[in-house]
C-alpha cells in the first residue's frame, strides 16, 4: 500500500455558484507538510462545512476510484473528487471510524464519511450526483491528524484497523441525519467520530 497522489487546490468559483471553493484539487510533485489542520497551502473555503482538525485530511481509495470510473464511464484524475490523497488498494466500503493510515511519521486516523453537496455535483458535472452518490455507498474518507509529517507520492503507507466495533463509511452515510437505536449510538460514541458528529448524537440521546 502506497499514497499514488498527494492533491492540493486553490480557491475557485464553479460555474453557476456565487462562493469560492477549494474543491479543485490537483496533484502536486515533491513532498507535502501535513499538520493538524491539512496541507499546507490547501485551499478550505467554507470553514463550516469543511476542513477542521476533524476534517483535516480527505483520503479516496484507489479501488474506490476505479469503481467510480468504471460508473461514470470517464477516467478520474488525482484529485477529481476534491481528495487530497489517494493511497493504493484501498476499499472505502471497507474503513471504519479509528482506522489509521500512516506514512513515515505522519498518523491520520479516520473520523468521519464523505456527505456529498451541491458544490461536488456542480464539479462533477451532474445534477443529480448527490443522490446517485449516497445511493452508491462508497463516500469519501475524512481524518484527523494524530501525528503532523511530510508526504510525497509512492510513500509506503501501514493501514492499522480500528480495534473496537466497527462503523463503516457506508453506514455512517446511510445513518447520516437520522436517529440511531440505542445499539448503535453507543457502538458509534465509543468509536473516535467526528466532533460534530459526536455533539448530535448525545444531545439526540439526551431527547
Amino acid at each position: 500500500m502506497k499514497i499514488l497522489a498527494v492533491c492540493r487546490g486553490a480557491p475557485e468559483t464553479l460555474p453557476g455558484k456565487k462562493v469560492k471553493t477549494g474543491i479543485n484539487k490537483h496533484a502536486v510533485s515533491g513532498a507535502v507538510m501535513i499538520d493538524e489542520l491539512g496541507l499546507l497551502g490547501d485551499a478550505i473555503c467554507n470553514r463550516r462545512h469543511h476542513g477542521g482538525r476533524d476534517q483535516a485530511v480527505y483520503v479516496e481509495g484507489s479501488l474506490t476510484l476505479g469503481w467510480w470510473a468504471s460508473e461514470l464511464g470517464r477516467s478520474l484524475e488525482p484529485g477529481a473528487f476534491g481528495e487530497n490523497l489517494v493511497i493504493e488498494g484501498v476499499d472505502n466500503c471497507q474503513v471504519a471510524v479509528g482506522d489509521q493510515f500512516i506514512a513515515d511519521d505522519l498518523v491520520l486516523e479516520v473520523t468521519s464519511a464523505r456527505i456529498p453537496c451541491s458544490t461536488f455535483a456542480v464539479k462533477i458535472g451532474d445534477r443529480q450526483f448527490v443522490k446517485r452518490y449516497v445511493q452508491a455507498g462508497r463516500p469519501g474518507i475524512y481524518c484527523r491528524v494524530l501525528a503532523s509529517g511530510t508526504v510525497r507520492a509512492d510513500m509506503p503507507v501501514t493501514y492499522l484497523p480500528y480495534a473496537g466495533e466497527r462503523v463503516t463509511m457506508p453506514e455512517m452515510l446511510a445513518t447520516f441525519g437520522r436517529r440511531l437505536s440505542a445499539e448503535d449510538r453507543v457502538r458509534y460514541l465509543a468509536a473516535p467520530v467526528h466532533h460534530k458528529l459526536r455533539a448530535l448524537i448525545e444531545s439526540d440521546a439526551a431527547v
